[in-house]
């Protein structure tokens, strides 16, 4: 990952996030580490039921401590969060760390009028007067893009577009100028040209502010486009992490390695989309040891999985987890010595 001699916002060390399910718990996050740094946008990619927005709202700590049972340490700026009650967790959220939830229909309240909205978390955490606050608002809705803002503000959710209502929720987590914002698949559901701007729009707080960003996706593109660092997640642990050069130019496990070539490519128009077998597993099916990938690359000798996988650091921050990646090839790109394209 990033180098170790900057100070890190955000240092995760080995957290592990289990859902009760009838009497046992069934990790859906196992074992995961990453650190983020100011002026650094850290994307975390893998599929659906990866584990990517279970490790945000661990985080952020919205889940029920009834239903859950969390280990390690998430230290922010000194403080291990995970040893916060609620009320030192709501000092923390929407004053240093800020969230972009995935669906903003859901996350914003049908009741309300956008102003309101935005000014609930500057009345919770600032002493500023209503007028501040107004004149906040509309500085807000200017800075993500809106194009009428006095109009906007006075609207409710339902009478603004998808692209619209993300843009609120991007305000909602800026309001107070959080050193840490998450971003929950920020750009999912929109159209090409909306992606764009909400893209543009998170570079550009992230180069006001010095913000730290963990932008959670499954769209590389975006990855490529937007990220500095990159964390691949699969079933509940990070596979590969490094810089988006690194991933990007050189990837190594066969995951990622699988996740890059699903990409559709521009000058390979004519052949068959790449789709990767199988299926990430259920939490109760859960491998308990082994690489959790090998069901989904069965060509692969299971003597070329560990059978407790590490990650090993293959230098300059570049980590892979399991030792399989020296011996994973396509079937179909196979040259004719047998070793892999």
């Amino acid at each position: 990952m990033a180098s170790e001699n900057k100070n890190s916002l955000l240092d995760v060390k080995g957290v592990s996030t289990a859902f009760k399910i009838g009497d046992n718990y069934y990790d859906a996050v196992s074992d995961v580490s990453l650190q983020v740094h100011h002026d650094e946008i850290l994307a975390i990619v893998g599929e659906s039921g990866c584990g990517k927005s279970t490790l945000a709202t661990t985080i952020m700590g919205l889940h029920d401590p009834e239903e859950t049972r969390i280990s390690g340490e998430v230290n922010f700026e000194g403080t291990d969060l995970l040893k916060l009650d609620e009320n030192g967790y709501n000092k923390i959220r929407g004053l240093k760390i800020g969230m972009i939830f995935q669906d903003p229909l859901s996350a914003l309240n049908p009741l309300k009028r956008i102003e309101d909205q935005i000014q609930e978390v500057m009345i919770y955490h600032t002493k500023m007067t209503e007028k501040q606050r107004h004149d906040r608002v509309i500085e807000l809705l200017n800075e993500v893009g809106i194009d009428d803002p006095q109009r906007t503000a006075h609207q409710f959710p339902h009478q603004l577009s998808g692209g619209m209502r993300q843009r609120i929720i991007i305000a909602i987590a800026i309001a107070c100028k959080p050193d840490l914002i998450i971003a929950d698949e920020p750009t999912t559901a929109l159209d090409v040209t909306i992606q764009a701007q909400i893209l543009d729009v998170l570079r550009d707080i992230q180069k006001e502010n010095h913000a730290g960003i963990i932008l959670i996706t499954h769209d590389l593109g975006v990855v490529a486009e937007t990220a500095d660092q990159v964390a691949v997640m699969y079933a509940g642990q990070f596979v590969e992490q490094g810089s988006v050069e690194q991933i990007f130019n050189n990837p190594k496990h066969p995951y990622t390695r699988s996740l890059l070539r699903s990409m559709p490519q521009r000058d390979n128009e004519r052949d068959e989309l790449y789709v990767i077998s199988g299926m990430v597993p259920s939490l109760q099916r859960m491998p308990k040891t082994g690489d959790r990938f090998a069901p989904r690359i069965p060509w692969i000798p299971a003597a070329a999985h560990e059978k407790n996988p590490v990650m090993h650091d293959l230098g300059s921050g570049h980590l892979v987890r399991c030792t399989c990646y020296k011996q994973f090839y396509f079937p179909d790109q196979v040259n004719k010595e047998g070793l892999s394209q």
